[in-house]
C-alpha cells in the first residue's frame, strides 16, 4: 500500500485535493468513487522504488521544516511509547497533520514500512527531511529494540535545536531592523534633503564651514555615483559568494572567520553545542563512537570546525581518547573538553556531553544577549551622532546667514 495525492470533484463541483492510500492507482479511484468524488488526477506521491532516487528527484522531494519535525517526532514517539504498532502509528501521525505535504511523507515512510522495510530505510528516502543524524539515531534504537525512547529523545533534541534557533532569529531581528532603518534615513538626508537645503549657500561668494563643505562632497558622490557603489557592493558580494563555491576556498574562509574575534567566539559556542548535542544522542542511542563523530563531522556550519571533528574520529580511530583528540584541534572550548574527558573517566560520556551541550547553549545565550544589549545603544548613539552633524552642517552657515547675504 501506498499513499497517493489526488485532485477531484466533490458533488458541488468544488475542486477538493489530498493524499490517501490505496494499492494502485485504479484501487484509489475507486476509493474516491466511494467516497462520492470524481478524480481529476491521481499520482503516486512516491517517486522511486528501493530508496533509489535520482539527485534531482531528492533535490525536489518534500522537506520538513524544524518545527515540522519536531512536532512530527513527538506524535510519532508518543504513539510508539504508548505500545502502538509503527505502521499505525505513522498512520495516525498522518491523520493529524495539517499540511497535504507533511502527509504525503509519512504515508510514504509508512508504505515503506508495511513493505517490510525498515524505519531507517523508509526515513533515507526523504534525506532532505531526516538528516544522517536522525536516521542513524532511529537506526540504532530500532537494532537494540529501543526505538521508543530514542524517538522521544530525538524529539527533545529536535524541540530544543528549534527553539534555540527562534531564539537566534528574535535576538538578531531588532539589531538588523535597528541597522536598516539608521542607514535609510542617514542616506535620504545626505541625497534628498542636505541638496535641497545647502543649495543656497552654495551660490555665496563666501566660504562655507568645513564640516558644511565636507558634508556637501559627501552628498553629491552619493547623488552622483551612489548607485554604481550600491551596485558595485552587490557585484563583490556575488563575485565572494561564487569564489567560495568550491570546498577548499570554502574551508579557508571559515578558518578566517574563526580568527575574527567576536565572531569566533559565537562560531565556535553554536557549532560546539551542537556538535555536543548530537553526540550525546548518538551515543546515548548505541551508536558507535567513531560512527557518531563521523556524523556529528556534518553538524557544523563551520567546515574548520566539521574538519576539526572528522580529525578527531580519525585520532580516535589510531587508539586517541576524545579529550585528547578535542585538545590538540585547538578549536573547542576548554570547558567542552574537560567535561569530554570528565565523561570518557566515569563512563559517563552521554551525560556529560548533554551537560555540556546545555552549559554551551547557556553561555552562547548570554553572549549573545549581552553583544544584543550592547549593540541596540550603540546603534542609536550612532544615529543620533551622524544625524546631529548633518543638521550642524545645515545651521552653521545659517548662524552666519546676515555675513552670507550682501
Amino acid at each position: 500500500m501506498g499513499a497517493y495525492n489526488y485532485r477531484a470533484l466533490n458533488s458541488d463541483s468544488a475542486l477538493v485535493k489530498g493524499v490517501i492510500e490505496g494499492d494502485s492507482e485504479r484501487q484509489v479511484r475507486s476509493s474516491l468513487r466511494a467516497q462520492s468524488l470524481k478524480p481529476l488526477r491521481v499520482e503516486a506521491a512516491a517517486s522511486g522504488q528501493g530508496g533509489q532516487r535520482k539527485p534531482w528527484e531528492n533535490w525536489f522531494s518534500t522537506r520538513l521544516g524544524r518545527g515540522e519535525l519536531a512536532l512530527v517526532t513527538r506524535q510519532l514517539a508518543t504513539l510508539v511509547q504508548s505500545g502502538l504498532p509503527l505502521a499505525d502509528a505513522l498512520q495516525s501521525t498522518a491523520r493529524q497533520a495539517r499540511k497535504p505535504r507533511v502527509k504525503s511523507l509519512l504515508l510514504q515512510v509508512r508504505a515503506r514500512v508495511l513493505e517490510g522495510h525498515t524505519l531507517a530505510y523508509a526515513l533515507g528516502e526523504m534525506p532532505r527531511s531526516f538528516n544522517d543524524m536522525f536516521r542513524a539515531t532511529v537506526r540504532a534504537g530500532e537494532r537494540a529494540g529501543y526505538l521508543a525512547p530514542v524517538l522521544l529523545r530525538l524529539a527533545d533534541y529536535t524541540e530544543s535545536s528549534q527553539h534555540a534557533q527562534q531564539k537566534l532569529r528574535m535576538a538578531m531581528i531588532y539589531p538588523l531592523v535597528l541597522v536598516g532603518v539608521a542607514a535609510t534615513v542617514i542616506i535620504a538626508l545626505m541625497t534628498f534633503v542636505m541638496p535641497k537645503l545647502v543649495g543656497i549657500f552654495q551660490r555665496s561668494d563666501r566660504i562655507l564651514p568645513d564640516l558644511t563643505r565636507y558634508l556637501i562632497a559627501i552628498s553629491d558622490f552619493l547623488v552622483n555615483y551612489g548607485m554604481v557603489c550600491l551596485l558595485g557592493i552587490i557585484a563583490l558580494l556575488a563575485l565572494g559568494k561564487l569564489w567560495v563555491r568550491r570546498p577548499d576556498r570554502t574551508l579557508l574562509w571559515h578558518r578566517f572567520l574563526l580568527r575574527v574575534p567576536v565572531w569566533s567566539r559565537w562560531q565556535s559556542a553554536l557549532d560546539s553545542t551542537r556538535l555536543s548535542a548530537t553526540l550525546s544522542i548518538l551515543v546515548a542511542s548505541g551508536v558507535p563512537l567513531l560512527e557518531s563523530l563521523r556524523i556529528a563531522a556534518l553538524v557544523p556550519s563551520n567546515l574548520a570546525m566539521g574538519a576539526a571533528c572528522q580529525g578527531l574520529a580519525d585520532s580516535v580511530s589510531e587508539g586517541s581518547s576524545l579529550s585528547r583528540a578535542m585538545e590538540h584541534a585547538d578549536v573547542f572550548p576548554p570547558m567542552l573538553v574537560q567535561m569530554v574527558a570528565s565523561g570518557e573517566a566515569g563512563g559517563n560520556l552521554d551525560e556529560m556531553l548533554e551537560r555540556a551541550a546545555d552549559n554551551q547553549e547557556r553561555e552562547l545565550e548570554l553572549a549573545l544577549n549581552t553583544t544584543m544589549s550592547l549593540l541596540e545603544p550603540l546603534m542609536v548613539v550612532l544615529m543620533g551622532g551622524a544625524v546631529m552633524i548633518i543638521v550642524l552642517a545645515v545651521l552653521l552657515p545659517i548662524f552666519d546667514l546676515n555675513s552670507l547675504v550682501r
